[in-house]
């Protein structure tokens, strides 16, 4: 599917279609954009493993911004052995007497993988930074070696796209407070999110300090504006889609082959003396 087909799959909705009150994304358009993304997603999975790429995907953005949710449904509907997600922890002290780009390479993809990095190893530039957890001098190196390194995983083949998700300091704070209420989001407020909030200017200053060193021709920042959901998710996926040149692969016909009735029993009876989970909904 060509480029134009991509973009006409994406926006084929008129404007009446799509929005609701107040502007806001109607759920019948999101969800049927969503599947036809998801279509897509699966070819350029199947055109990765059939022509062996390799294709890396860096989300970085301010805290409560959505990164997660858009991964999420980047992910949910294809192979989790082709798409892997890598969400890497505060480093042990050996990982942090390692090179520091050493413990993300080792999660790289090998020829017919595409990694999603929740994070990476731009938390030099920001989290680090902000948070003095680096020293001056390591902050300035990394910002000096990145391109090049970057640069070298292009000129190696790798797909290489980077997205920042941006949203507005209102916006953070009402996710936020969301997150302190809600019995099923409390896991995603660390302690690190909370103070975060208080050196949103120290990000802020991060952030522009990272894009003047780091937002390149051959890899550049793709900033998503994520004050709503729906339509970052949308609008995340299809660039996505249209950054990589994938066609569609041709697949064989799918026959459902008939149950072989040679040796024959009521399989179901044999179950009748085993556990089963109570049926309680």
């Amino acid at each position: 599917m060509g480029k134009k087909d991509k973009e006409d799959k994406a926006g084929k909705h008129h404007h009446s279609e799509r929005e609701g009150k107040k502007g806001k994304l109607k759920r019948k358009f999101y969800d049927e954009t969503l599947f036809d993304l998801h279509a897509e997603l699966v070819k350029l999975q199947e055109w990765v493993v059939a022509r062996g790429e390799r294709v890396v995907v860096v989300f970085e953005g301010r805290d409560a911004a959505g990164k997660g949710g858009v991964i999420k449904r980047i992910t949910e509907r294809v192979s989790p052995r082709i798409f892997r997600t890598v969400a890497l922890p505060a480093p042990t002290e050996r990982e942090k007497s390692q090179l520091y780009m050493q413990r993300y390479i080792a999660n790289f993809p090998a020829a017919g993988e595409i990694v999603l990095f929740d994070r990476s190893w731009y938390n030099r530039a920001g989290v680090e930074r902000v948070m003095n957890f680096c020293t001056d001098e390591q902050y300035r190196r990394f910002l000096e070696m990145c391109p090049q390194f970057e640069k070298n995983l292009v000129d190696e083949g790798i797909w290489l796209l980077k997205y920042w998700f941006d949203i507005g300091s209102e916006e953070q704070e009402r996710r936020m407070r969301a997150r302190m209420t809600d019995p099923r989001k409390p896991w995603k407020l660390s302690p690190m999110d909370l103070t975060s909030r208080r050196h949103w200017y120290d990000y802020s200053r991060a952030r522009d300090n990272m894009f003047a060193a780091t937002d390149t021709a051959y890899a550049p920042w793709n900033i998503v504006v994520a004050d709503d959901k729906r339509r970052a998710r949308l609008n995340c996926i299809a660039h996505l889609l249209n950054r990589i040149p994938y066609e569609e692969i041709p697949r064989e016909q799918i026959q459902l082959p008939e149950r072989d009735p040679e040796g024959a029993f009521d399989d179901m009876a044999t179950l009748a003396s085993r556990t089963f989970v109570p049926e309680l909904y």
